[in-house]
């Protein structure tokens, strides 16, 4: 017999950077910096503000929701919804430690779809955050001292 066994679907990931707190702090903030390696909202994220992201090549809107709190350089966490979510409504949890040499960031992405049907959203978001993980390390470690 299969028996399915109902968690909470919560993605988790973590990330070394070489840049200190304020650095990364920017690049998930400031639109100019969040625009190289995810998408550009037109202003930067403030705590209570509305959260509006756009995609960089289309300009259309993709990602909105509103940001809850905002503790520089040390938390940032924001609501979030995509259209293939309709109505859902998820929230984005950032988390910037200082290590030896640089920051640990870390992500928390809970409040996604439980269901199976909508399971093919939550791999399509492990994946983008992947991708976006990729692109925020290249955009803040061009340069690496040697």
């Amino acid at each position: 017999m299969n028996i399915a066994v109902s968690t909470p679907t919560v993605l988790h990931k973590s990330i070394f950077l070489r840049a200190d707190r304020e650095t990364v702090w920017a690049y998930l903030t400031e639109p100019d910096r969040l625009a190289e390696w995810f998408h550009k909202p037109e202003r930067p994220l403030q705590e209570g503000a509305k959260l509006e992201m756009f995609g960089r090549e289309s300009g259309d809107l993709l990602i909105w929701g509103e940001v809850k709190t905002a503790r520089r350089p040390e938390y940032l966490e924001y609501s979030f919804t995509v259209k293939p979510m309709g109505d859902a409504v998820s929230l984005v949890k950032w988390t910037l430690q200082s290590v030896e040499g640089g920051t640990k960031l870390s992500l928390e992405h809970e409040g996604l779809p439980q269901n199976a049907d909508a399971f093919g959203l939550v791999l399509s978001l492990d994946k983008g955050w992947d991708e976006h993980f990729g692109e925020m390390r290249a955009a803040i470690n061009e340069v690496v001292p040697a």
